[in-house]
């Protein structure tokens, strides 16, 4: 294990984060709030303590995937870690743990709140919580990897790897540096193109700021404690239903689209299956809660936003979705565990993932019939290789067991089981609500410190595809090669 590298990457994110600060220092500024003063002493502390750290680059800058994927887990741990200490220090959230837990829900884009009253936050607060939806969304690695040349020298491609969601990351890019730059560009430009969607439908600058930082990031955390129910208005709703469904999407698709290559992107069969799951979803759940709101068009409204909402792992809500029918809780539970599209800012198990799963199923029903035949998986037209197969087969089998070790954990505090399998499913999937009391009218503040902090580890090991924050607890990695 090249630990010199490792310490090296966890320097920069020390910087990265003591700038990152400085955002909320101005909100502070310009809104006249004192709390503006712990996000510049403690971003300047940041800065000051990383900046040794980096100044001597590594002789050895060897990052093979096991100093990826811990440079990465700790990267996570270290960024919640720090970025939990405005609120903790400010008194804003007085226990460190709340506080932990709800910055570590900001950065892995879950937006499980253990606030009860998040309006009384001051907005360099508001701020900080969304920001680091944003910043969380592409990734703090990817973020670097964007910045600085050969961070983790001619194996960045290990560090990318650690932190892009999904089964594989695209080798085809020439360069890794690139590819990044792209992908913020990209990442960017659909913030900013939010932003203004919905200031032309009233919404203040700071409003939308923060609404876009979380849409984009697939996060969730709203300035309101209606959530997205405090802007009454279909345009604002409807605007946020499409870009959450927007950032859901594989971003190879938007690279594609860039580079004129249109058959190709308009050929990912998996964001066609992401589309049409939530058609079918909209539809078959507006059908359902038909009764409830009166109307069709309300119907598929409030549909639509949930369906999205969840789907993409964002989280926002319009309404208490505890008052609809067991079918289409049934169906958010459904969404939730499936997820978006790999490549994008969202959570849960990936389409792609599933589409193999099903391939996988569909192989084996056809050597039971014909035992003696040769049968190939492909997705897009290129063949899936039994490496990535088995990889995804065991991914399942980790989250399964991780799902079910955190619901007989949480179970200690004595919660309804609603309240404890759908915490989980939530964390793990970095979705946020649940269903009884961690529904769009609850939230997390119900869990004992023990609870939260085996919530904690779901939401960081969900962001990061499991391998990463599970590398971490076995005593081999850490050894020398």
């Amino acid at each position: 294990m090249n630990k010199r590298i490792i310490l090296y990457i966890l320097g920069w994110v020390l910087i990265i984060e003591g700038l990152a600060m400085q955002g909320s220092t101005l909100v502070g500024l310009w809104y006249h709030e004192q709390n503006y003063i712990y996000f510049l002493l403690i971003g300047l502390a940041l800065i000051v303590l990383g900046l040794p750290i980096v100044l001597v680059k590594p002789k050895n800058t060897n990052m093979y995937r096991k100093e990826g994927f811990a440079a990465t887990a700790l990267s996570w741990i270290v960024l919640s870690l720090m970025g939990a200490l405005p609120f903790y220090l400010s008194k804003t959230i007085p226990s460190f743990v709340d506080s932990f837990f709800e910055i570590v829900s900001g950065f892995t884009t879950t937006g499980a709140t253990i606030l009860t009253d998040i309006e009384q936050l001051d907005n360099c607060m508001l701020f900080w919580r969304s920001f680091s939806h944003w910043l969380g969304g592409m990734g703090v690695i990817v973020f670097l990897l964007a910045l600085i040349p050969k961070l983790g020298g001619a194996q960045n491609i290990n560090l990318m790897k650690a932190e892009s969601p999904g089964p594989e990351v695209d080798k085809s890019f020439p360069s890794i540096r690139k590819y990044a730059v792209l992908l913020y560009s990209i990442y960017i430009g659909l913030t900013v193109a939010e932003v203004i969607l919905l200031m032309c439908g009233g919404m203040y600058f700071f409003d939308a700021v923060t609404t876009a930082f979380s849409t984009a990031g697939t996060g969730g955390f709203a300035s309101y404690n209606n959530s997205i129910g405090y802007f009454n208005s279909y345009y604002l709703q409807g605007v946020i239903a499409v870009f959450m469904m927007l950032f859901g999407i594989n971003f190879a698709f938007y690279i594609l689209i860039i580079a004129r290559k249109f058959g190709k992107a308009f050929r990912i069969t998996e964001i066609w299956v992401y589309l049409g799951i939530v058609a079918v979803s909209t539809i078959a759940v507006a059908v359902n809660i038909m009764k409830i709101y009166g109307n069709f068009f309300d119907s598929v409204h409030q549909s639509f936003f949930y369906v999205t909402s969840i789907i993409s792992t964002t989280g926002f809500a319009i309404d208490n979705t505890d008052k609809w029918p067991e079918f289409s809780k049934v169906i958010i539970i459904m969404l939730t565990c499936i997820g978006a599209c790999a490549g994008s800012t969202g959570g849960g198990l990936k389409i792609s993932r599933m589409m193999i799963l099903a391939k996988e199923v569909k192989k084996q029903f056809l050597l039971i019939i014909h035992p003696h035949s040769v049968h190939s998986i492909k997705m897009d037209g290129k063949k899936i290789t039994h490496d990535t197969t088995r990889s995804v087969s065991v991914y399942l089998i980790v989250y399964i067991a991780i799902t079910l070790t955190s619901v007989l954990l949480v179970s200690l505090d004595g919660h309804d089981f609603t309240t404890n399998f759908t915490s989980v499913l939530a964390t793990l999937n970095n979705v946020g609500p649940g269903f009884s009391k961690v529904g769009a009218a609850g939230n997390y503040s119900i869990f004992s410190t023990f609870s939260k902090l085996v919530l904690c580890f779901d939401m960081i090991a969900g962001r990061l595809e499991l391998y990463p924050l599970l590398l971490m607890f076995m005593p081999k990695a850490w050894k020398k090669a």
